[in-house]
């Protein structure tokens, strides 16, 4: 790799003159914007300075705290000491190189990631984040805290080992479609007797029989796996999380529960940051796309699908337990027993309302698809109310 260069290229006057430098939210001007892009072994290192001159390459370093500490000191004895932002893209890397360059006192920013671009370099991205980064054009990301990305981490392994089982599932039933044998309609899969019958099945040669065995294995192994995840998540992990009591309240919604609702927390935070639901709804990409140009105008198409995919999945599938009417039922007593009388009342208000709006769309003719992802975009706002009410009582505790 190309070694990192501490030497500048030096702008002109009349590149800087007459303009205002590039300001950080609070009005502070930063001495350098600097711009990583990261790799698993290497930091591709770009610096810009204030002003609008063009942004330097500086080389590359290695991607470790030794190569990042020593890039920090040439940077700071160029600067004589002033603070300096760095940025760089969200990705498989994690938080490491935030937390690392806020404990050297430096400022930095995790940005979303920009659409593929066809020309794509080393060299160039980080120059353009460099640059970005000083016009003030990068979308910042919420990095989450020590404790908030280990939740996320856990509870994103139960959905991994989720999918294992679906995927294990759907492989048997192809098989066993194979040679003519189907659950009957309507009948619950995976049930006692679902397995019964799949145990008994014949098939006419004794090699078929084996494949069965094994994938009968495979499924039985990886439920036990995900029951014990599950187990250990709700009972073990979540009692000593700090939004714990934000998940009770949460629980009072009709289709979310306690998997649900910890799956929104970790991956969404506290979401009592967001102004309004309307922010967060677009945040999640359930709002619609806009085509408003040229003389056709206030076309909306779907869903941006922006954001945070793992929470929008979860908010969709809540979102179909809405097509039955409001009521008050004890299953949904005993599910909301630790909320807040707050939030009891704020779910009873969104089964009204919602399962009003689903009879409502339907009976408009919308497809019903596209009526879930309405009432997820809905209910989003009633889960930020609930948020919004829990989260003093949390800081004030």
């Amino acid at each position: 790799m190309s070694e990192f260069s501490g030497e500048m290229l030096l702008e002109t006057a009349s590149s800087t003159e007459g303009l205002h430098p590039a300001l950080a939210e609070d009005g502070r001007c930063y001495a350098r914007y600097v711009g990583l892009d990261v790799h698993k072994d290497t930091l591709a290192v770009a610096v810009a300075h204030p002003g609008r001159g063009t942004a330097q390459y500086r080389g590359e370093i290695a991607h470790t705290p030794k190569a990042l500490h020593k890039l920090v000191e040439r940077l700071s004895q160029e600067t004589g000491g002033e603070q300096m932002l760095f940025c760089y893209e969200a990705g498989p890397c994690g938080y490491g190189i935030y937390r690392l360059l806020l404990g050297l006192g430096q400022h930095c920013e995790v940005v979303a990631p920009p659409r593929s671009e066809r020309l794509k370099t080393d060299r160039r991205d980080a120059m353009k984040l460099a640059r970005k980064l000083r016009a003030g054009e990068l979308t910042r990301v919420w990095v989450p805290d020590v404790e908030q990305e280990a939740m996320r981490d856990f509870s994103r392994c139960r959905a991994d080992f989720k999918g294992q089982q679906k995927k294990v599932r759907q492989q048997l039933n192809a098989f066993v479609l194979r040679y003519g044998h189907h659950w009957p309609r309507g009948k619950s899969r995976w049930t006692q007797a679902h397995r019964q019958w799949l145990e008994q099945l014949s098939f006419p040669h004794p090699w078929e029989e084996e494949v069965l065995r094994e994938y009968l294995e495979a499924e039985r192994t990886a439920s036990e796996r995900l029951q014990a995840i599950e187990t250990r998540l709700l009972e073990e992990i979540l009692p000593q999380w700090s939004l714990a009591p934000v998940v009770d309240s949460l629980v009072a919604l009709r289709g979310i529960d306690r998997v649900a609702a910890v799956t929104l927390l970790s991956e969404l935070g506290d979401i009592s940051r967001f102004d309004s639901p309307t922010q967060l709804m677009g945040y999640l990409g359930l709002v619609p796309s806009v085509h408003d140009s040229g003389p056709r105008r206030g076309r909306r198409g779907a869903i941006t699908r922006a954001g945070n995919a793992h929470a929008r999945r979860i908010l969709v599938e809540s979102a179909w337990s809405y097509r039955f009417p409001a009521r008050q039922t004890a299953h949904l007593a005993r599910k909301a027993k630790n909320a807040s009388k707050e939030a009891k009342v704020i779910a009873w208000r969104a089964q009204r309302r919602l399962c009003g709006r689903y009879r409502a769309l339907i009976a408009a003719g919308k497809n019903q698809k596209v009526v879930c992802v309405a009432i997820a975009r809905e209910l989003i706002g009633f889960l930020w109310d609930i948020v919004c009410r829990e989260m003093p009582k949390l800081r004030a505790a």
